[in-house]
C-alpha cells in the first residue's frame, strides 16, 4: 500500500481514561470533541463507555447528535458551544446537554425546550465561553431555578502547574459557587494533575486520554508509520524540494516518504524534523509538500518500506514541537487518506 498507516491502540486509550480516573475522587468523564481528537468516535467512544464513562463533552451539537447515534441512549452528552440558534431539534432528538454560555442561551434554551435539561458555563478568567460574574449573579436564581445539572469552567493555563492563573481561576469559580448544590467541574486533563483542589464533582480529560501532554505517564495511542516510495543519492551540493530549501553538505540518501500537509503533516514541519526506523533518528530534508516528505536516510545501512513520525519513540508532542504547535494540533489534523488500524 501506498498510503499510511495510522494505528490507534484502544487499549492505551482504555488504559488512559482509567490512569486519569484513579488520580481523582469523584466522577470523571471523557471530551471526545473533534471526532475523538481526530480518531473517530464509533471506535472511541464505545471504549470509554465501557471503561465507565457516562458524561461526555463535545463542542456543537451537530457532534452531539453523531455521538448520540453512537452510544445509544444513556450517557449523557454536553455541548460546550450551549444552545446555539437552530439547535433545538438536535438538542431535543439526541437527548443532548448544553452548556448554557450566557443570558441569551439561556431564554433560548428554556423558550424551545421548556423542562430539557442543560448546565452552565461560567468564565472564570478565560475570557473564552461562559457568563461572566456579574452575569451570572444576574442569571443565578432563575438558572437554579430550572435544575441544572452541571456547572462549569475552563482553566485556561493548567498545563502550565506553577502560572498564577490558575489560583486565580480557582477562586472565581470558587466565589461563583460555592454553596450551590449543583455538581461543577474545573478540571479537564491538566487541571487532574493541579491535584484535588481542582476536581470539584466531574473531571473531563481529553487530549491526556488520547496519549498527549499534560499527562507525561499517558500510554502512546497513535503510531504512524509512513511508506518509502524512493530513495535516491543526491551529490554535495545538490537540492531537495520545493524551493531548493535544503542543500546536501555532503553525499545523502534521501528517501521520498508518502504523507504531506494532505494528510494533516504541516509545512512548518520540514528541516528539524525527523522520522525515525527503530529507534534511529532520520532527519527530514527540504520542504514538506502536499503528498510527499523526503527524509535523510544515509545512516542506514539498508532502508526500510515504512518510516515512523509518531510512536514509541517520538510523542505527538514530540512531533508538535518541531512544528513549533501542540499535540492537539497534530492529533486533529491526521487526514483521512490514512489506512486507519484500530489495535484491540
Amino acid at each position: 500500500m501506498t498510503t499510511a498507516t495510522l494505528s490507534i491502540d484502544l487499549n492505551a486509550i482504555a488504559a488512559n481514561w482509567q490512569a486519569l480516573n484513579k488520580m481523582t475522587g469523584c466522577d470523571t468523564g471523557a471530551v471526545i470533541k473533534a471526532n475523538a481528537y481526530g480518531l473517530g468516535i464509533d471506535r472511541v467512544a464505545p471504549v470509554l463507555a465501557a471503561q465507565g464513562a457516562r458524561k461526555f463533552f463535545v463542542a456543537v451539537a451537530e457532534e452531539g447528535v453523531a455521538l448520540r447515534r453512537v452510544l445509544g441512549p444513556g450517557p449523557a452528552i454536553n455541548v460546550f458551544a450551549g444552545h446555539m440558534p437552530g439547535d433545538a431539534d438536535m438538542i431535543r432528538s439526541a437527548a443532548l446537554t448544553p452548556m448554557i454560555n450566557s443570558v441569551d442561551q439561556m431564554i433560548a434554551h428554556v423558550e424551545a425546550l421548556p423542562g430539557h435539561r442543560f448546565g452552565v458555563q461560567l468564565n472564570s478568567g478565560m475570557n473564552r465561553l461562559g457568563m461572566d460574574p456579574a452575569e451570572w449573579a444576574a442569571l443565578r436564581d432563575i438558572a437554579l431555578a430550572q435544575n441544572p445539572t452541571l456547572i462549569m469552567s475552563h482553566l485556561a493555563c493548567a498545563d502550565e502547574p506553577n502560572h498564577p492563573m490558575n489560583a486565580r481561576q480557582l477562586k472565581t469559580f470558587r466565589e461563583m459557587t460555592d454553596g450551590l448544590d449543583v455538581p461543577r467541574s474545573l478540571a479537564a486533563t491538566g487541571g487532574i494533575m493541579l491535584g484535588r483542589d481542582y476536581h470539584f464533582d466531574l473531571t473531563r480529560p481529553g487530549i491526556g486520554v488520547y496519549g498527549g501532554l499534560p499527562f507525561a505517564d499517558a500510554m502512546p495511542v497513535v503510531t504512524l508509520d509512513v511508506p518509502v516510495i524512493q530513495v535516491r543519492e543526491v551529490a554535495t551540493g545538490q537540492t531537495v524540494g520545493y524551493g531548493c530549501a535544503w542543500t546536501a553538505p555532503r553525499p545523502t540518501l534521501v528517501a521520498t516518504v508518502a504523507a504531506g500537509y494532505a494528510d494533516g503533516l504541516i509545512r512548518a514541519l520540514g528541516n528539524g524534523a525527523t522520522f525515525t526506523h527503530e529507534g534511529r533518528k532520520l532527519p527530514v530534508v527540504g520542504r514538506v509538500s502536499m503528498d510527499l516528505i523526503t527524509v535523510d536516510v544515509t545512516s542506514l545501512t539498508e532502508v526500510p518500506e515504512h518510516l515512523q513520525l509518531i510512536g514509541n519513540y517520538q510523542s505527538v508532542d514530540t512531533v508538535a514541537g518541531f512544528a513549533g504547535t501542540i499535540g492537539y494540533e497534530v492529533l486533529t489534523a491526521l487526514g483521512a487518506r490514512y489506512d486507519r488500524v484500530y489495535v484491540e
